[in-house]
Formats: C-alpha cells, structure tokens, sequence
C-alpha cells in the first residue's frame, strides 16, 4: 500500500509489478520509469525490474485498512496482462469482493482479455473497471468494457495524444483526462478536450480533469493552478476555461 498522489484515487495496491508496451500510449509509461528507480534502490519487490510478477503476500494488505479506503489497483501493472494467470486474478477479485468498504479502481489497456474472463469474476458494486484510451485509434476498448458486468465503468483519457471523435459513452458513468508529462511529453490541445467535455456533458458523465502535462501545453498561461504552491496544483495546470472539473461518479459522492 502507498499513499497516492493521483489525484483521482487515495492509495495504489499492487499485487503484481511489470508490464510490456501495447499502445502508443505507453511509450512514455511512468510506471516503468519508476521501477527502474525502485530497482536501482534495492526494493525487493522489483528486483527482476519490469518483468511482470505476481506478489501473493500483498493480497492480504487491504484487509488491514482500518477505514474505507478509494484505491488504484495496480497502478505499477496492468492486471489482466497475458502473463498475469487467471488464478491470481480470481485471487484479487476475491479479495476486492471481500471488503466492500473499500472502493478499487481497476485499469487496463487490455481490454479483450478483460472481456475473455469477465464472466468468471465476481463484480461487487466496489469495483469499478476502466480502460485507456489515449486517441481515436483506442475507441474500441470502450466497446470491450461495455460488454462487461462492472457496475461502474470508466474511461482513463490519459495520455490524451491525438483526437478522440468516436466517443461513445453508453453504459459509461466516469471519464478521466489528462495531458502527458515529462521531459518528451507529446502535446494536448484544448479542442481534444472540449469535444470529450462536450460528449460527457450531454451523456451525463461525470468529467474529470486531471492535468494539462505541462504548462506550455496549458492554453491559458495564466492558470493559478500552474504554480507548485496552488492547493489544486497539477501538473502543467488542470483549469479549463477558468474552472476544475473533477467530478467522480454519483455513488462516490
């Protein structure tokens, strides 16, 4: 368990570690970027680097949370990775089945193995399932979601890396944006944002955004929430067009 600055969720849980490239989206993958630094440190759990691994001591880390808690599952993985079996993944449903108080977050990238083994999982009302969807190309992922039993269904807009035109938002309660950040982020433009916006707006979808990655991507300069010390600071600023939007879905509220 470690406290999260994501700005959507409370703590990360990570009972597998490791990934491999799938979309465009990854190419800048920060996840991989930390482990790097977390093997070099020495931790124990990422000594063979960013080879996938299942780490069976950590499913018991959440029935120690004292009170409720919002999670990121796997915020160092994608959990329905090929190389993750479908055994532990049972295993971590069981144990997000087993403790209602707490909400968990899931996202993938790989969303046909999500619907391959949707039906063998239990879907408690506490886990809500999203999937990446960082342009156009990636749509289709949305589609695959859909077709899941989750009670709650986000999208993660993030790296947002080109346009989305064909955002169909049926059965869909939450969508979050986010521009990229780092040394080599590729550019966010405002229109992208505005047509997710628009679409969730006329859906009645929650709208959360996260970030515009760096300020010169920011198409207001002036945004206060640029500055480091702004309680509502992220990264490259997160106001669009004077305001914050980070809205969760009703259940949350």
């Amino acid at each position: 368990m470690a406290q999260s600055n994501i700005e959507w969720t409370e703590l990360t849980w990570n009972p597998v570690t490791g990934c491999s490239k799938i979309s465009p989206g990854c190419k800048f993958c920060y996840a991989e970027s930390m482990t790097r630094r977390l093997t070099a440190m020495g931790v124990e759990k990422y000594k063979d680097g960013f080879k996938v691994r299942t780490h069976p001591d950590t499913l018991n880390i959440p029935y120690g949370w004292k009170k409720s808690k919002v999670v990121f599952v796997n915020s160092m993985s994608d959990l329905f990775h090929p190389e993750v079996p479908i055994e532990f993944i049972k295993a971590v449903f069981a144990v997000m089945n087993n403790t209602p108080q707490h909400i968990y977050q899931v996202l993938t990238k790989r969303s046909e193995r999500l619907v391959e083994l949707a039906d063998q999982l239990t879907w408690t009302r506490n886990i809500w399932m999203g999937v990446s969807v960082e342009n156009e190309d990636y749509t289709y992922r949305i589609d695959d979601l859909s077709l899941t039993p989750a009670k709650i269904k986000f999208l993660s807009i993030e790296p947002l890396i080109g346009a989305v035109r064909t955002l169909n938002l049926k059965n869909i309660d939450w969508v979050i944006v986010g521009g990229e950040s780092g040394h080599k982020a590729r550019p966010l433009e405002k229109e992208w944002i505005d047509y997710v916006k628009a679409r969730c707006d006329q859906a009645n979808v929650a709208f959360f955004f996260k970030q515009w990655g760096k300020s010169k991507f920011n198409a207001n300069p002036d945004d206060p929430t640029i500055d480091a010390n702004h309680p509502k600071h992220a990264k490259g600023g997160c106001e669009l067009d004077g305001k914050i939007f980070r809205k969760l879905p009703v259940v949350a509220a």
